[in-house]
């Protein structure tokens, strides 16, 4: 984008692009798929143990209507749904790549204080 940013329309978009992601299972979903990977529901349900069905269900029509995460319909006896990220949404994974990256700099899981990090 060719804007120039400003404090206050930085802090406007990345709040923006904050509340598509809030939700407590997005990011584990996001994760899951990554890398072009197609699940059906059922294998994001076991892969993700501790959410529930209905949970699961939300999660990911809200990520759909974002635009995060694309439904592939099977038209076949029995149903079969798959679930796959979008091109955009494939683009999160250097995004949360480097805030995995940023994470680790942490003192306590690092060794390295702020001053000692280059």
């Amino acid at each position: 984008m060719s804007e120039e940013w400003t404090p206050t329309s930085a802090a406007a978009a990345v709040g923006q692009a904050l509340r598509i992601l809030e939700g407590r299972w997005k990011l584990e979903i996001l994760f899951h798929l990554f890398g072009g990977r197609i699940l059906r529901f059922s294998e994001l349900e076991k892969a993700i143990p501790a959410i529930t069905q209905k949970m699961l269900i939300q999660q990911l029509r809200q990520m759909e209507k974002d635009g995060i995460v694309r439904r592939i319909v099977h038209h076949q006896v029995p149903p079969k749904v798959e679930y796959g990220l979008t091109v955009w949404g494939q683009a999160l994974c250097p995004t949360l790549d480097a805030l995995l990256k940023w994470a680790d700099l942490r003192e306590d899981r690092t060794g390295a204080t702020p001053a000692t990090i280059p």
